[in-house]
C-alpha cells in the first residue's frame, strides 16, 4: 500500500460505527422524508445513523416494503424529466441543464448518498445492496432501485479508490478469515490449508481494498510459481509437492480468484486485480515469463447434457475434446460464450491456451466440468488486441492446439450424426 493508502485505511478505521442512534416512533418511511428535508449536517448525521441502526433490526418482509418506498415514492417525476427535458432542448444553458439532472436524478439517491456520510456505512450500503438483490428476485419492481445502488457504487469503488494489497501468513487474523470464508473456487478446509496458500515462497496472494472498508476485502487472487505450465489443480495444491523458490519460477499460475462481497455483484474488480498483479510480479520476478490462470469450467456439464453428447470423466481426451468445442463455439443468446468464466477472462483480453481432463477431481469438479480445467493465457503484449477483437467483433483468441482439438471434436460429432 502507499503512504496515503494507509493513511485512508487507518482513518476510516478508526472512525468505526459510533453509537448507535437513539430510537424514536417514526417509521423509516418518516425518517426518510426526515432525511431528506434536513438541512443541518448534525441533524442528517443523526437521522442517518438511525436509519441504518433501524433496518439492521428489520426482518425480510420490512426490509422489502423499505425497498417499496424507495422505488415507488422515492423515484422520478417523469413529467418534471420532459419538461425539464424540452426547456434544456430551447435553452441549452447551464441552469437549464442544472434542473434537468435534478428532475432525472430519482431521490433515492440523494438519500443513499447522505446514508453513505456516516462513519462506516458504506460496507453497510453494500450489506443492504445484498438484500435487495436478494428480495428483488420475486419483486421486480425493485429492479430500477438496484441501478440507483450500482450507479453510485461504480463511482465509489472505481479503480482510483481501490488498493492492491498483498495478502500473507503475516496479515491481520480478520482479514485471513476473510479469505478461508469467500474462497469461492477450491475450498480451504482449515487454517493449515491456508497457510500452505500463503506461507511458502512459491505462493502469492492479492487483495483489492476500499479504504473505507480495510479489513474486507473485495475481491483476491491466489497465485501459484511454477515451472512450467500446470494441468490439474490437484498437483498444484499437493500438501506434500516441492515447495520452488520464487527465483526459479518462470509462471505465474493464477488458481482462483473470488469475489468477496455480494452487495457489489456486477461491479467489476477482476480485470484491474489480474492485470496489477501481473505487472507487480513481472517487476519483483524478472524470470517470469508466462501468467495464466489455471480455470474451472462451471458450465461445461450442463451445456453436455442439454446437446445430448456422450461423456466420461475418465476418458480425459474426450473431455478435453467436448471442453475446447464448449469454449470456442458455445453460445449464449447474445453471442458471448456460454461459460461465465471464459467470459470474464476473454472480456480481460487473455486467450485460451490449453484444457486438460482429470484437472479436478474433487465433488465440484466433476460435477460442473466432468473434472476438465482450462489455461487462459494472459500475454501481457497481446491482452489490449485481443480484448478489442473480443469486444468489437466477438472474437475468441485461442491457441492453434485447442482450435485443433475444437475442430476435431465438431468432425467427430458430424461423423456420428451421420453414422446414426
Amino acid at each position: 500500500m502507499t503512504i496515503l493508502a494507509d493513511l485512508l485505511s487507518t482513518v476510516f478505521e478508526r472512525r468505526g460505527r459510533g453509537p448507535a442512534a437513539k430510537a424514536d416512533g417514526r417509521d423509516m418511511a418518516e425518517l426518510a422524508a426526515a432525511l431528506m428535508g434536513a438541512s443541518a449536517e448534525t441533524e442528517g448525521l443523526t437521522l442517518a445513523r438511525q436509519m441504518l441502526d433501524r433496518y439492521e433490526f428489520l426482518g425480510d418482509e420490512d426490509r422489502a416494503g423499505f425497498f417499496r418506498h424507495l422505488a415507488g415514492r422515492m423515484d422520478i417525476d417523469p413529467a418534471a424529466v420532459r419538461e425539464a427535458l424540452e426547456a434544456y432542448e430551447g435553452t441549452r444553458s447551464g441552469e437549464a441543464y442544472r434542473a434537468f439532472l435534478a428532475a432525472a436524478e430519482p431521490p433515492r439517491q440523494e438519500l443513499i448518498r447522505r446514508f453513505n456520510q456516516v462513519p462506516g456505512a458504506t460496507h453497510r450500503l453494500v450489506e443492504m445492496r445484498a438484500d435487495l438483490l436478494r428480495l428483488s428476485r420475486e419483486a421486480p419492481e425493485l429492479r430500477a432501485l438496484d441501478q440507483d445502488f450500482r450507479h453510485l457504487f461504480r463511482s465509489w469503488f472505481n479503480r482510483g479508490f481501490l488498493v492492491s494489497r498483498p495478502v500473507t501468513w503475516d496479515s491481520p487474523a480478520s482479514v485471513l478469515e476473510k479469505i478461508i470464508a469467500y474462497e469461492a473456487v477450491h475450498a480451504i478446509q482449515s487454517w493449515d490449508d491456508l497457510r500452505l496458500r500463503l506461507a511458502p515462497a512459491d505462493r502469492r496472494c492479492f487483495a483489492f481494498f476500499h479504504p473505507a472498508m480495510p479489513e474486507e476485502p473485495l475481491i483476491f487472487v491466489e497465485v501459484a510459481l511454477t515451472s512450467g505450465i500446470p494441468g490439474s489443480i490437484q498437483g498444484l495444491l499437493d500438501d506434500d509437492r516441492a515447495a520452488l523458490s520464487a527465483q526459479e519460477a518462470d509462471t505465474a499460475v493464477f488458481y482462483s480468484i473470488s469475489n468477496c462481497q455480494n452487495g457489489l455483484a456486477g461491479i467489476s474488480f477482476g480485470n484491474f486485480l489480474i492485470k496489477q498483479v501481473a505487472a507487480d510480479l513481472a517487476a519483483e520476478l524478472p524470470g517470469l515469463k508466462t501468467f495464466v490462470t489455471l480455470s474451472p469450467i462451471p458450465g461445461l456439464m450442463r451445456w453436455i447434457e442439454a446437446e445430448g453428447l456422450e461423456h466420461d470423466p475418465q476418458d480425459h481426451a474426450r473431455m478435453r475434446a467436448l471442453a475446447a468445442r464448449y469454449l470456442l463455439h458455445a453460445r449464449r443468446p447474445d453471442g458471448k460464450p456460454a461459460d461465465p468464466v471464459a467470459r470474464f477472462h476473454l472480456g480481460n483480453g487473455a486467450q485460451v491456451h490449453a484444457v486438460h481432463g482429470g484437472a479436478d477431481t474433487s465433488p465440484n469438479g466433476l460435477a460442473q466440468s466432468g473434472g476438465a480445467m482450462v489455461n487462459y493465457l494472459y500475454d501481457l503484449a497481446k491482452v489490449t488486441p485481443n480484448h478489442e477483437a473480443y469486444a468489437q467483433r466477438g472474437e475468441i483468441a485461442a491457441s492453434q492446439p485447442v482450435r485443433a482439438l475444437a475442430a476435431h471434436n465438431e468432425t467427430s460429432r458430424a461423423r456420428e450424426k451421420t453414422d446414426g
